[in-house]
């Protein structure tokens, strides 16, 4: 199924954030005692803001133009207590978000939410905002949270890739007796682990055994082929950006984002499209073919060359590409 249909069909049954209810037989887990108790006494209400900063200028290497360009699949998130976690870095992915970053399929995940919250209680609600048609763009939902559940976690698949995504992990929104007014976090891609395709379009190879989830960064992978691989800077850009904004509370819970349009992406003069970095790409060339045959007359000196080809392009006053033809005299072989 196409997967922009398929999040169309999601975003009609999980547009909301939708509160879970647990039957009273449930048991809760215990809640870990080392992280800070939040004593909020009202719930809170929060606009979050996804803003795609996925350029060409920024990530001009093997950047995806078209089948399919550069886009972000729909967000998928949950408000949970402590004790659950939907993703972490350094450890395996599960089922859920293996289908989720390679396909952008939903349904596993959020089954494994639904089972987390009935068997330990430590889901809140989930949230979901629209696809971004584009890799600069915008979407918007908003949700709630409560003292018990003040945690934020969200993952938003990279389009396309093998099973790359973006999120964040358990970001706490109270602080003691208060609720936070603003939080805002750069975001960086990261590799599910179930995938072994070294770039945008590569197909499906299954990684065997399963690694863990790991951040990808300007040298990790270390591999040329690698699309994230600017050896010359020391940290990626920052691929997306999260903005999370406390509202005033109205009585109505239910959010329903924008459908997924052109619409949701950036406007020409867009403050943030004006923040874009311009990455400086390097030419990539390939070895030296075999020198060729000796041409020449008899009794005089002949010439051979050999070529390479450019293998990848120079971008933002990147390093220039080298000669691609090198001759050499000789003596030529066969003459007449």
């Amino acid at each position: 199924m196409n997967a922009l249909f398929y999040f169309e069909a999601l975003s009609h049954f999980f547009l909301m954030v939708v509160t879970l209810t647990l039957g009273p037989g449930t048991l809760s887990m215990p809640v870990p005692t080392d992280v800070p108790l939040c004593t909020a006494s009202e719930t809170a209400q929060y606009n979050l803001s996804f803003t795609g900063k996925w350029s060409q200028s920024a990530f001009p290497k093997q950047y995806p133009v078209y089948r399919p360009p550069a886009q972000w699949s729909n967000l998928i998130g949950v408000t949970h207590s402590s004790d659950y976690h939907m993703w972490q870095s350094n450890d395996f992915a599960s089922n859920g978000v293996r289908e989720f970053s390679e396909k952008g399929e939903a349904w596993t995940l959020m089954k494994e939410v639904e089972e987390a919250g009935e068997r330990i209680q430590s889901v809140y609600g989930i949230l979901s905002a629209p696809a971004v048609v584009g890799g600069t763009g915008q979407m918007s939902t908003e949700f709630e949270v409560v003292a018990r559940h003040s945690y934020l976690s969200f993952i938003v698949r990279i389009v396309p890739s093998p099973d790359w995504f973006v999120g964040v992990d358990s970001i706490n929104l109270c602080d003691g007796d208060d609720w936070k007014d603003n939080v805002s976090l750069d975001l960086y891609p990261f590799d599910a682990g179930t995938d072994s395709g070294f770039t945008f379009s590569s197909p499906n190879f299954q990684t065997i055994p399963q690694d863990k989830i790991t951040e990808i960064t300007s040298s990790i992978p270390s591999h040329p082929a690698n699309s994230f691989y600017y050896p010359r800077l020391k940290h990626l850009p920052p691929i997306a950006k999260i903005t999370l904004t406390k509202v005033k509370k109205t009585n109505q819970i239910i959010s329903l984002p924008v459908e997924p349009t052109q619409s949701n992406q950036l406007p020409i003069g867009n403050e943030i499209e004006e923040q874009l970095i311009n990455t400086p790409l390097d030419c990539e060339v390939s070895v030296w073919s075999p020198w060729g045959l000796c041409k020449g007359k008899c009794g005089d000196s002949g010439v051979r060359h050999r070529t390479r080809y450019i293998l990848m392009h120079p971008a933002n006053n990147g390093v220039a590409c080298p000669l691609l033809e090198e001759e050499r005299k000789c003596s030529p072989d066969n003459c007449l």
